[in-house]
C-alpha cells in the first residue's frame, strides 16, 4: 500500500514545484529541471510523471482548479441554502485564499494565456467557466425568469473574473473584501431589482 503512495506523492511535490517556479519565473521561463531541481529530483522523474512541459503545466491547472471546486464547495456547504445565501458562497469560493494568493495569481494569469495557445488548457478553461456559469445560473434561476437568470448570471461570472484579473494585476494583495462586496452588491441588486 506505502509503495502505491510513493508515486502520488511525488507527483503532488512536482506540482508544488511547478508552482513555486511559475510563481518565480513565470511559465515562460519555467523549466522542467528547474522543477526537478526544485523538488529534489531528477529531470527524469519529472518527464516520467508529466512526459513534458505541457503535461506538468496541464497537471498544475487541473490541481488549481480542483482548488477553485473544493474552495466553492466548502463554502457552499456552509452556507443556507437559498440562492443569495449560494451566490455569496459562490463569490467567496473563487476568492479563496488557494486562488488568491500571489502564486495561485501569477500561476492562473500563465494559464489563462497560455490557454490561447494550447487546445488542452483551452478546454479545462472551458469546463471551468462552464461550471462557473452553470452554478451561478442554477441559483439565479430559482428566483429569477429563466433568460434573466442567464444575464444575470453571465454578468456576475464576468465580475467575478474582472474582479480578480484587475487586483491580479495590480501587484498589490488582493483584496478579498472589497471585491466581495462588490459582487455581494450586484447578487442583492439582481434578487430584489427583478421585473
Amino acid at each position: 500500500m506505502f509503495r502505491k503512495a510513493i508515486p502520488e506523492q511525488r507527483r503532488e511535490q512536482l506540482i508544488n514545484a511547478a508552482f513555486e517556479a511559475i510563481g518565480d519565473v513565470g511559465l515562460a521561463g519555467m523549466t522542467l529541471s528547474q522543477v526537478a531541481s526544485q523538488a529534489g529530483m531528477s529531470t527524469g522523474i519529472v518527464s516520467h510523471y508529466f512526459g513534458d512541459k505541457d503535461g506538468l503545466l496541464n497537471a498544475t491547472m487541473r490541481r488549481i482548479l480542483r482548488d477553485l471546486h473544493d474552495a466553492v464547495a466548502t463554502c457552499r456547504s456552509h452556507a443556507q441554502d437559498t440562492p443569495q445565501a449560494q451566490l455569496f458562497a459562490i463569490i467567496e469560493g473563487n476568492f479563496h485564499p488557494s486562488q488568491t494568493s500571489g502564486t495561485s495569481r501569477r500561476t492562473w494569469l500563465d494559464f489563462w494565456a497560455a490557454s490561447l495557445h494550447q487546445p488542452a488548457l483551452r478546454r479545462l478553461q472551458r469546463v471551468n467557466d462552464h461550471r462557473l456559469f452553470s452554478n451561478i445560473c442554477c441559483q439565479f434561476r430559482r428566483q429569477l425568469p429563466r433568460d434573466d437568470a442567464r444575464k444575470a448570471a453571465r454578468g456576475l461570472a464576468a465580475m467575478i473574473d474582472g474582479l480578480w484579473l484587475r487586483a491580479s494585476l495590480s501587484g498589490l494583495d488582493f483584496n478579498v473584501r472589497q471585491a466581495s462586496e462588490i459582487a455581494f452588491d450586484y447578487v442583492e441588486n439582481k434578487l430584489t431589482n427583478r421585473t
